[in-house]
């Protein structure tokens, strides 16, 4: 392994994670590597403490942002010019320090190239690995059904997770589905079906990021992210419980394949 150095962005703004604990387990999972946590990732490469940028200003990146936004799930490329007011409000977010407010969809492949661009020269390597944890939504466009959908992660330079996408992309139970359209209240149904999926703030995103973040190791070391195996904490799951499951409930972390590619990992550090 000719990994040296993990860095992992919280720009989750979520009480319930905990950043430090994942930390601890990329450091077990990878000896030798030296991990480090920072600021939301923004902030850290860009905005310093006045709020200026060091080498783009702030209303450029703030118009790069409107940019990217999902206008229409069904329509590949934006043909409009962002309004002054969705740049007014990416600057706002970008410098909220505290607390960024989510709901807007992103073009992801666009916004990891924003990201890759961000990242110092020396960064981009092989000996390095990026870990971007967001709490915006992003999607991907689908040529089966020419449409975006709304994604997890997305993995390459750096790799970015959603804790947003955690919640929405992977599906929630038919039978969620078939209860919501009898008009129950949001409250009724997430009490009904109360732990067969994720939610905002949910205690449990700190175990299902450590699994997202090996999948992000795999891809950065292998090229491919993903495992068949269901108990496999890089299983590529679709519905909620197939991802609560994988990374919560499985017998075992890493299908023995993985499980072996990941001990000779660590064997070469």
């Amino acid at each position: 392994m000719n990994l040296t150095a993990l860095h992992i962005y919280d720009g989750s703004f979520n009480n319930s994670l905990n950043i430090g604990e994942i930390s601890d387990y990329l450091r077990q999972a990878v000896p030798g590597t030296s991990v480090q946590a920072h600021a939301e990732f923004l902030q850290y490469f860009i905005i310093n403490e006045h709020g200026d940028t060091h080498h783009r200003d702030i209303e450029t990146i703030a118009r790069e942002f409107a940019g990217i936004k999902v206008i229409d799930p069904r329509q590949k490329n934006r043909t409009t010019v962002p309004l002054p007011g969705e740049v007014g409000y990416e600057k706002r977010r970008l410098l909220n320090r505290a607390r960024q407010p989510a709901g807007i969809l992103y073009d992801g492949g666009r916004l990891l190239d924003l990201f890759n661009q961000l990242l110092p020269e020396d960064g981009r390597g092989a000996h390095t690995l990026h870990l971007v944890l967001t709490n915006q939504l992003f999607s991907t466009w689908s040529f089966d059904d020419l449409r975006f959908h709304a994604r997890t992660s997305i993995y390459g330079i750096p790799s970015i997770i959603s804790t947003a996408g955690l919640v929405e992309a992977p599906a929630k139970s038919r039978q969620y589905y078939l209860t919501r359209q009898l008009g129950v209240s949001p409250d009724v149904l997430e009490q009904q079906f109360q732990g067969q999926f994720l939610v905002y703030d949910d205690p449990r995103l700190t175990g299902v990021i450590k699994g997202y973040c090996m999948q992000a190791l795999f891809y950065h070391l292998t090229g491919d992210p993903f495992c068949d195996d269901p108990n496999c904490r890089l299983y590529n799951a679709h519905w909620q419980h197939e991802l609560i499951h994988a990374q919560l409930s499985s017998p075992y972390e890493f299908c023995p394949r993985h499980r072996k590619a990941l001990e000779a990992m660590r064997q070469e550090t």
